[in-house]
C-alpha cells in the first residue's frame, strides 16, 4: 500500500510540473516572436514525452500488478525462499539460486506466463531491474495474447 501512496503522490507531483512547463511553453509561443516560438515548442515537447511515459508506466504497473492478484488466486505466486543478510538484504546467492531454478522452469514452458511473472520476480530479486522489467512484459504479453519477440 505505501508503494500505491508514493506512486500516486510522484505521479500527481510529475502532473504538477508538467502543467507548470507546459504553461511557461504556451507563454513563450504567445510572445509570437521567432525565437520565443521555437523555445515555447520545445518546452512543450517535454511534458508531452512526460506525460507518455508517465502513461505507459503506470499501465505497466496496473497490468503487473493484476497478474501478481490472478496468480495469487490461482496460488502460484512464487514463495519467498531467499536467504538475507542480518541487515536484511537478500543474500545473492541466494538470489541466484532461486534465479537458476526459476530459469529453467522458464525454458520447460516458454509460453506460460505464470512462469515469465516468476522469472521476473527472480531478477528484480537478483537486482536485474532491465531484464525483470523484460520478463514482466513478456508476462503481460503472453496473458494478453499478444504476438512477441524473441528474446
Amino acid at each position: 500500500m505505501r508503494a500505491k501512496l508514493t506512486y500516486a503522490l510522484t505521479a500527481a507531483v510529475l502532473v504538477v510540473y508538467f502543467v507548470l512547463v507546459g504553461s511557461r511553453g504556451v507563454l513563450l509561443i504567445e510572445t509570437g516572436t521567432p525565437l520565443t516560438v521555437t523555445f515555447g515548442v520545445a518546452v512543450l515537447i517535454l511534458p508531452v514525452i512526460g506525460v507518455w511515459f508517465l502513461w505507459k508506466n503506470t499501465q505497466f504497473v496496473r497490468k503487473a500488478n493484476a497478474l501478481a492478484a490472478e496468480l495469487e488466486a490461482e496460488g502460484g505466486l512464487p514463495v519467498d525462499e531467499l536467504k538475507r543478510t542480518p541487515s536484511g538484504r537478500i543474500d545473492r546467492d541466494s538470489a541466484d539460486a532461486v534465479f537458476a531454478k526459476r530459469k529453467a522452469e522458464t525454458e520447460a514452458a516458454p509460453e506460460d506466463w505464470r512462469t515469465w511473472f516468476r522469472l521476473a520476480v527472480a531478477y528484480h530479486d537478483a537486482r536485474d531491474t532491465p531484464r525483470a522489467r523484460k520478463a514482466m512484459q513478456r508476462a503481460i504479453a503472453l496473458h494478453e495474447g499478444r504476438q512477441i519477440e524473441a528474446a
